[in-house]
């Protein structure tokens, strides 16, 4: 595996939590700086040496809601 991919959310209390599809890692943290090293931590927790990916792509989900 070249690269995973997290699905990244704002939490609406603060702070986000994320999750790889397909693959058992979520992590969540209090800012963005802090996700940025749970989420690397988790991968390198997740994956042995050889088959860690190289690119960790984060895809940030924002919920908007307004009125009509």
């Amino acid at each position: 595996m070249n690269e995973i991919l997290f699905l990244v959310e704002e939490m609406p209390d603060g702070g986000f939590i994320a999750h790889a599809p397909g693959v058992s890692i979520i992590t969540e943290a209090d800012d963005s700086e802090s996700l940025y090293i749970q989420i690397r931590d988790a991968v390198h927790c997740h994956f042995s040496k050889e088959e860690i990916p190289q690119i960790i792509r984060l895809f940030f989900i924002r919920e908007k809601i307004i009125t009509v």
